[in-house]
Protein backbone atom coordinates (compact mmCIF):
# COMPACT_ATOMS: atom_id res chain seq x y z
CA UNK A 1 0.00 0.00 0.00
CA UNK A 2 1.04 3.57 -0.69
CA UNK A 3 2.05 5.90 2.18
CA UNK A 4 1.41 9.00 0.31
CA UNK A 5 -1.67 11.64 1.80
CA UNK A 6 -1.77 9.30 4.80
CA UNK A 7 -4.02 10.35 7.86
CA UNK A 8 -2.48 11.79 11.18
CA UNK A 9 -6.36 11.14 12.63
CA UNK A 10 -9.56 10.04 11.77
CA UNK A 11 -12.45 12.68 12.47
CA UNK A 12 -16.35 12.04 11.99
CA UNK A 13 -16.28 13.45 8.39
CA UNK A 14 -13.72 10.89 7.54
CA UNK A 15 -16.27 8.10 8.02
CA UNK A 16 -18.16 8.22 4.99
CA UNK A 17 -15.11 7.65 2.89
CA UNK A 18 -13.41 5.60 5.22
CA UNK A 19 -16.98 3.03 4.79
CA UNK A 20 -17.06 3.47 1.15
CA UNK A 21 -12.96 2.20 0.80
CA UNK A 22 -13.56 -0.46 3.00
CA UNK A 23 -16.40 -2.06 1.68
CA UNK A 24 -14.55 -2.11 -1.88
CA UNK A 25 -11.82 -3.92 -0.11
CA UNK A 26 -14.02 -6.51 1.47
CA UNK A 27 -14.18 -7.75 -1.81
CA UNK A 28 -17.87 -9.04 -1.15
CA UNK A 29 -17.33 -10.18 2.78
CA UNK A 30 -16.06 -7.74 5.65
CA UNK A 31 -19.44 -7.22 7.02
CA UNK A 32 -22.70 -4.41 5.69
CA UNK A 33 -20.91 -1.27 6.88
CA UNK A 34 -23.79 0.84 7.59
CA UNK A 35 -24.40 0.07 11.01
CA UNK A 36 -20.72 0.66 11.93
CA UNK A 37 -20.62 3.72 10.36
CA UNK A 38 -23.31 5.51 11.97
CA UNK A 39 -21.83 3.70 15.11
CA UNK A 40 -18.40 5.23 14.74
CA UNK A 41 -19.50 8.57 13.38
CA UNK A 42 -21.44 8.68 16.46
CA UNK A 43 -18.33 7.66 18.90
CA UNK A 44 -16.42 10.23 16.73
CA UNK A 45 -18.48 12.96 17.79
CA UNK A 46 -18.75 11.96 21.49
CA UNK A 47 -15.19 11.45 21.99
CA UNK A 48 -13.30 13.17 19.20
CA UNK A 49 -10.85 11.76 16.35
CA UNK A 50 -8.71 8.80 16.96
CA UNK A 51 -4.97 9.38 16.49
CA UNK A 52 -3.79 7.41 13.39
CA UNK A 53 -0.04 6.24 13.61
CA UNK A 54 2.37 3.98 12.12
CA UNK A 55 4.33 1.24 12.60
CA UNK A 56 7.24 3.39 12.94
CA UNK A 57 5.61 5.80 15.79
CA UNK A 58 4.96 3.13 17.83
CA UNK A 59 7.02 2.97 20.98
CA UNK A 60 8.62 0.39 23.43
CA UNK A 61 5.25 0.71 25.93
CA UNK A 62 2.72 0.27 23.21
CA UNK A 63 0.91 -2.41 22.77
CA UNK A 64 -1.50 -3.09 19.61
CA UNK A 65 -3.95 -5.51 19.46
CA UNK A 66 -6.28 -6.82 16.75
CA UNK A 67 -10.38 -6.40 17.13
CA UNK A 68 -12.76 -7.49 14.51
CA UNK A 69 -16.46 -9.58 14.15
CA UNK A 70 -16.24 -12.91 13.43
CA UNK A 71 -18.95 -14.65 11.84
CA UNK A 72 -21.58 -15.28 9.25
CA UNK A 73 -22.21 -11.60 7.11
CA UNK A 74 -25.96 -12.59 6.64
CA UNK A 75 -26.46 -12.66 10.30
CA UNK A 76 -24.39 -9.30 11.31
CA UNK A 77 -27.09 -7.25 9.77
CA UNK A 78 -29.66 -8.54 11.95
CA UNK A 79 -27.20 -9.19 15.30
CA UNK A 80 -25.75 -6.13 16.64
CA UNK A 81 -22.95 -6.10 18.86
CA UNK A 82 -23.34 -4.48 22.57
CA UNK A 83 -21.74 -1.66 24.01
CA UNK A 84 -20.40 -3.82 27.00
CA UNK A 85 -18.32 -6.15 24.56
CA UNK A 86 -15.71 -3.96 23.73
CA UNK A 87 -14.93 -3.34 27.16
CA UNK A 88 -15.25 -7.35 28.16
CA UNK A 89 -12.66 -7.80 25.66
CA UNK A 90 -10.42 -5.07 26.57
CA UNK A 91 -10.17 -5.85 30.00
CA UNK A 92 -9.68 -9.34 29.72
CA UNK A 93 -7.24 -9.14 26.73
CA UNK A 94 -4.99 -6.64 29.05
CA UNK A 95 -5.43 -8.99 32.38
CA UNK A 96 -3.79 -11.67 30.41
CA UNK A 97 -1.26 -9.97 28.59
CA UNK A 98 -0.34 -8.04 31.58
CA UNK A 99 0.11 -5.07 30.54
CA UNK A 100 -1.96 -1.96 29.36
CA UNK A 101 -3.68 -2.04 25.39
CA UNK A 102 -2.59 1.09 23.49
CA UNK A 103 -3.63 0.87 20.05
CA UNK A 104 -6.24 -0.89 18.01
CA UNK A 105 -5.83 -2.36 14.64
CA UNK A 106 -8.58 -3.80 12.16
CA UNK A 107 -8.06 -7.51 11.78
CA UNK A 108 -9.35 -6.78 7.99
CA UNK A 109 -9.71 -3.53 6.49
CA UNK A 110 -12.57 -4.96 4.37
CA UNK A 111 -15.81 -4.10 4.96
CA UNK A 112 -17.20 -3.05 8.22
CA UNK A 113 -14.32 -4.87 10.10
CA UNK A 114 -12.34 -1.83 8.39
CA UNK A 115 -15.08 0.61 10.11
CA UNK A 116 -16.04 -0.65 13.60
CA UNK A 117 -12.48 -0.19 15.14
CA UNK A 118 -12.61 3.76 14.88
CA UNK A 119 -15.42 3.52 16.82
CA UNK A 120 -14.17 1.31 19.36
CA UNK A 121 -10.65 2.91 19.60
CA UNK A 122 -12.78 6.17 20.24
CA UNK A 123 -14.89 5.32 22.66
CA UNK A 124 -11.74 3.46 24.60
CA UNK A 125 -9.64 6.21 24.51
CA UNK A 126 -7.10 4.03 22.15
CA UNK A 127 -5.14 5.12 19.60
CA UNK A 128 -5.47 3.12 15.80
CA UNK A 129 -2.72 1.56 13.65
CA UNK A 130 -2.47 2.83 9.81
CA UNK A 131 -2.60 -0.78 9.08
CA UNK A 132 -4.57 -3.96 9.29
CA UNK A 133 -3.84 -7.91 8.65
CA UNK A 134 -5.00 -8.83 5.07
CA UNK A 135 -5.12 -5.68 3.00
CA UNK A 136 -8.59 -6.69 2.25
CA UNK A 137 -10.94 -9.35 3.91
CA UNK A 138 -10.77 -12.69 4.37
CA UNK A 139 -13.02 -15.07 5.75
CA UNK A 140 -10.08 -17.46 8.25
CA UNK A 141 -8.54 -16.56 11.17
CA UNK A 142 -5.28 -18.12 9.47
CA UNK A 143 -5.48 -15.67 6.85
CA UNK A 144 -3.30 -13.06 7.98
CA UNK A 145 -0.16 -11.22 7.39
CA UNK A 146 1.40 -12.07 10.74
CA UNK A 147 0.77 -15.64 9.56
CA UNK A 148 2.49 -15.15 6.55
CA UNK A 149 5.07 -13.78 8.23
CA UNK A 150 5.81 -16.38 11.36
CA UNK A 151 4.62 -14.23 14.08
CA UNK A 152 2.29 -16.23 16.83
CA UNK A 153 -0.49 -15.21 17.91
CA UNK A 154 -0.33 -15.32 22.19
CA UNK A 155 -4.01 -15.29 22.69
CA UNK A 156 -7.18 -14.66 21.57
CA UNK A 157 -10.12 -13.63 23.65
CA UNK A 158 -14.03 -13.53 22.04
CA UNK A 159 -17.23 -12.03 23.01
CA UNK A 160 -20.73 -12.28 22.36
CA UNK A 161 -23.94 -10.13 22.16
CA UNK A 162 -25.04 -12.34 26.30
CA UNK A 163 -22.06 -11.41 28.09
CA UNK A 164 -20.04 -14.68 27.09
CA UNK A 165 -15.95 -14.39 27.44
CA UNK A 166 -13.99 -16.87 26.06
CA UNK A 167 -9.97 -16.50 26.38
CA UNK A 168 -8.23 -19.09 23.83
CA UNK A 169 -4.83 -20.50 23.21
CA UNK A 170 -4.20 -22.46 20.73
CA UNK A 171 -0.68 -23.91 18.90
CA UNK A 172 -1.22 -22.60 15.70
CA UNK A 173 -4.19 -20.01 13.99
CA UNK A 174 -5.73 -23.05 12.21
CA UNK A 175 -6.84 -24.51 15.58
CA UNK A 176 -7.59 -20.82 16.46
CA UNK A 177 -10.13 -20.76 13.13
CA UNK A 178 -11.48 -24.04 14.55
CA UNK A 179 -12.19 -23.10 18.09
CA UNK A 180 -13.27 -19.72 16.89
CA UNK A 181 -15.73 -20.69 14.55
CA UNK A 182 -17.50 -23.28 16.98
CA UNK A 183 -18.20 -20.88 19.56
CA UNK A 184 -19.11 -18.06 17.30
CA UNK A 185 -21.71 -20.42 15.57
CA UNK A 186 -22.87 -21.82 19.70
CA UNK A 187 -23.24 -18.19 19.81
CA UNK A 188 -25.70 -17.18 17.12
CA UNK A 189 -23.02 -17.36 14.06
CA UNK A 190 -21.53 -13.52 15.48
CA UNK A 191 -19.33 -12.78 17.96
CA UNK A 192 -16.51 -9.57 18.64
CA UNK A 193 -12.73 -10.86 18.99
CA UNK A 194 -9.48 -10.02 19.84
CA UNK A 195 -6.28 -11.18 18.83
CA UNK A 196 -2.81 -11.16 17.92
CA UNK A 197 -0.50 -8.92 20.72
CA UNK A 198 2.18 -7.41 18.82
CA UNK A 199 4.64 -4.40 19.80
CA UNK A 200 6.93 -2.01 17.59
CA UNK A 201 9.17 -5.00 16.67
CA UNK A 202 6.68 -7.87 16.02
CA UNK A 203 4.26 -5.52 13.63
CA UNK A 204 7.25 -4.51 11.91
CA UNK A 205 6.92 -6.11 8.33
CA UNK A 206 4.55 -8.05 9.54
CA UNK A 207 1.28 -6.10 8.69
CA UNK A 208 -0.08 -4.21 5.53
CA UNK A 209 0.94 -0.70 6.23
CA UNK A 210 -1.29 2.45 5.15
CA UNK A 211 -4.87 0.55 4.36
CA UNK A 212 -7.09 2.55 6.71
CA UNK A 213 -5.30 5.93 4.70
CA UNK A 214 -5.78 3.80 1.21
CA UNK A 215 -9.37 3.33 2.39
CA UNK A 216 -9.96 6.63 2.68
CA UNK A 217 -8.70 7.33 -0.63
CA UNK A 218 -10.84 5.21 -2.24
CA UNK A 219 -13.59 6.31 -0.90
CA UNK A 220 -13.27 10.22 -1.61
CA UNK A 221 -12.74 8.97 -5.26
CA UNK A 222 -15.71 6.79 -5.18
CA UNK A 223 -17.77 10.23 -3.35
CA UNK A 224 -16.43 13.15 -5.65
CA UNK A 225 -16.39 11.41 -8.94
CA UNK A 226 -18.85 11.79 -11.54
CA UNK A 227 -18.00 8.39 -12.80
CA UNK A 228 -17.37 6.60 -10.05
CA UNK A 229 -17.12 3.29 -11.02
CA UNK A 230 -13.89 4.40 -13.09
CA UNK A 231 -12.53 6.53 -10.76
CA UNK A 232 -12.42 3.46 -8.46
CA UNK A 233 -10.97 1.16 -10.62
CA UNK A 234 -8.26 3.74 -11.40
CA UNK A 235 -7.43 4.79 -7.86
CA UNK A 236 -6.81 0.92 -7.22
CA UNK A 237 -4.62 0.27 -10.25
CA UNK A 238 -7.76 -2.40 -11.11
CA UNK A 239 -9.86 -3.51 -13.98
CA UNK A 240 -13.71 -3.41 -14.74
CA UNK A 241 -14.04 -7.15 -15.65
CA UNK A 242 -17.82 -7.26 -16.92
CA UNK A 243 -20.77 -4.86 -16.54
CA UNK A 244 -24.30 -6.63 -17.07
CA UNK A 245 -27.03 -8.11 -14.47
CA UNK A 246 -27.15 -10.50 -11.76
CA UNK A 247 -29.12 -13.71 -13.20
CA UNK A 248 -28.53 -16.22 -10.63
CA UNK A 249 -27.61 -16.65 -7.17
CA UNK A 250 -27.12 -19.58 -4.87
CA UNK A 251 -26.35 -18.49 -1.22
CA UNK A 252 -27.13 -19.88 2.00
CA UNK A 253 -25.18 -19.87 5.57
CA UNK A 254 -23.95 -22.71 7.08
CA UNK A 255 -20.78 -23.08 9.62
CA UNK A 256 -20.82 -19.53 10.36
CA UNK A 257 -20.30 -18.71 7.12
CA UNK A 258 -21.97 -17.37 3.93
CA UNK A 259 -21.17 -19.42 1.07
CA UNK A 260 -22.74 -20.10 -2.62
CA UNK A 261 -21.97 -18.20 -6.21
CA UNK A 262 -23.46 -15.47 -8.27
CA UNK A 263 -23.76 -15.22 -12.20
CA UNK A 264 -23.48 -11.88 -14.07
CA UNK A 265 -24.90 -11.47 -17.51
CA UNK A 266 -23.16 -8.66 -19.17
CA UNK A 267 -25.18 -6.02 -20.89
CA UNK A 268 -24.09 -3.09 -23.27
CA UNK A 269 -20.71 -3.63 -24.89
CA UNK A 270 -19.82 -6.98 -22.56
CA UNK A 271 -23.99 -8.23 -23.82
CA UNK A 272 -23.65 -12.23 -24.31
CA UNK A 273 -20.75 -12.62 -21.47
CA UNK A 274 -21.10 -14.44 -18.70
CA UNK A 275 -19.27 -14.42 -15.47
CA UNK A 276 -19.95 -17.14 -12.66
CA UNK A 277 -17.65 -15.43 -9.14
CA UNK A 278 -17.59 -18.39 -6.62
CA UNK A 279 -18.12 -17.04 -2.92
CA UNK A 280 -17.49 -17.81 0.53
CA UNK A 281 -18.00 -14.75 2.60
CA UNK A 282 -16.24 -13.18 0.08
CA UNK A 283 -15.63 -13.14 -3.82
CA UNK A 284 -12.99 -15.88 -4.68
CA UNK A 285 -12.87 -16.77 -8.28
CA UNK A 286 -13.95 -15.38 -11.38
CA UNK A 287 -15.08 -17.75 -14.06
CA UNK A 288 -15.94 -16.99 -17.86
CA UNK A 289 -15.87 -19.68 -20.76
CA UNK A 290 -14.46 -22.35 -18.31
CA UNK A 291 -11.73 -20.04 -17.95
CA UNK A 292 -10.46 -18.46 -14.22
CA UNK A 293 -9.93 -14.74 -14.64
CA UNK A 294 -9.23 -13.80 -11.28
CA UNK A 295 -8.88 -15.92 -8.23
CA UNK A 296 -7.96 -15.22 -4.40
CA UNK A 297 -5.71 -14.09 -2.95
CA UNK A 298 -5.78 -11.33 -5.55
CA UNK A 299 -9.07 -9.04 -5.28
CA UNK A 300 -13.01 -9.05 -6.66
CA UNK A 301 -15.54 -6.82 -5.90
CA UNK A 302 -19.28 -6.37 -7.29
CA UNK A 303 -20.22 -2.58 -7.52
CA UNK A 304 -23.03 -0.62 -8.42
CA UNK A 305 -22.81 0.04 -12.01
CA UNK A 306 -24.34 3.62 -11.75
CA UNK A 307 -22.91 4.14 -8.36
CA UNK A 308 -19.67 2.72 -7.73
CA UNK A 309 -20.82 1.54 -4.52
CA UNK A 310 -19.33 -2.17 -3.18
CA UNK A 311 -22.55 -5.04 -3.06
CA UNK A 312 -21.30 -7.35 -0.43
CA UNK A 313 -22.49 -11.22 -1.03
CA UNK A 314 -25.71 -11.13 1.43
CA UNK A 315 -26.84 -8.08 0.35
CA UNK A 316 -26.89 -9.67 -3.52
CA UNK A 317 -30.08 -9.80 -5.30
CA UNK A 318 -31.80 -11.06 -8.59
CA UNK A 319 -31.25 -7.86 -11.20
CA UNK A 320 -28.93 -5.97 -9.59
CA UNK A 321 -27.19 -4.13 -12.32
CA UNK A 322 -23.34 -4.40 -11.66
CA UNK A 323 -19.85 -3.92 -12.32
CA UNK A 324 -17.17 -6.75 -11.53
CA UNK A 325 -13.99 -5.01 -10.04
CA UNK A 326 -10.63 -6.81 -9.80
CA UNK A 327 -7.32 -5.33 -8.64
CA UNK A 328 -3.98 -6.78 -7.12
CA UNK A 329 -3.08 -8.10 -3.65
CA UNK A 330 -1.04 -6.94 -1.42
CA UNK A 331 2.58 -8.66 -2.43
CA UNK A 332 2.83 -10.21 0.88
CA UNK A 333 0.16 -12.60 -0.38
CA UNK A 334 1.97 -13.58 -3.47
CA UNK A 335 4.79 -15.29 -1.43
CA UNK A 336 4.69 -19.16 -1.66
CA UNK A 337 3.72 -19.05 2.25
CA UNK A 338 0.92 -16.70 1.17
CA UNK A 339 -0.51 -18.87 -1.36
CA UNK A 340 -0.19 -21.58 0.95
CA UNK A 341 -2.75 -19.60 3.26
CA UNK A 342 -4.58 -17.45 1.09
CA UNK A 343 -4.26 -19.21 -2.51
CA UNK A 344 -6.94 -21.22 -4.32
CA UNK A 345 -6.23 -24.17 -3.02
CA UNK A 346 -6.63 -22.82 0.48
CA UNK A 347 -10.35 -22.43 -0.48
CA UNK A 348 -10.64 -26.32 -1.73
CA UNK A 349 -10.12 -24.94 -5.87
CA UNK A 350 -7.72 -27.59 -7.67
CA UNK A 351 -6.57 -24.20 -9.74
CA UNK A 352 -3.29 -22.26 -10.36
CA UNK A 353 -2.98 -19.23 -8.96
CA UNK A 354 -2.35 -16.83 -12.01
CA UNK A 355 -1.19 -13.09 -10.72
CA UNK A 356 -4.36 -10.84 -12.09
CA UNK A 357 -2.02 -7.60 -13.26
CA UNK A 358 -4.62 -5.34 -15.66
CA UNK A 359 -7.07 -5.82 -18.05
CA UNK A 360 -8.25 -8.71 -19.39
CA UNK A 361 -9.64 -7.45 -22.68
Amino acid sequence: MAHTDRLSAVSAPDVAALAAGTAIFGTGGGGAVYTSQVLAEEALLAHGPVPLVTVDDLGPDDLVILMSGIGAPTVGIEMLSSRHQIDLLVREAEAVAGRPITTLMAAEIGGSNGVAPVGWAARLGLKLLDADAMGRAFPNAAMVSMNVAGVPCDFSVLSDVVGNVSVIKTVDLHWLERHARALTVASGSICLGVHYPLTADTARGAVVEGTVSAAVRVGHALLSSSDPVAAVAAELGGSILLTGKVVDLDRRTEGGFARGSVTVAGTGTDAGRLQRLELQNENLVVLEDGEVLVSVPDNVTIIDAETGHAITTEMLRYGQRVSVLAWACDPIWRTPRGLELAGPRAFGYDLPYIPFGGPTR
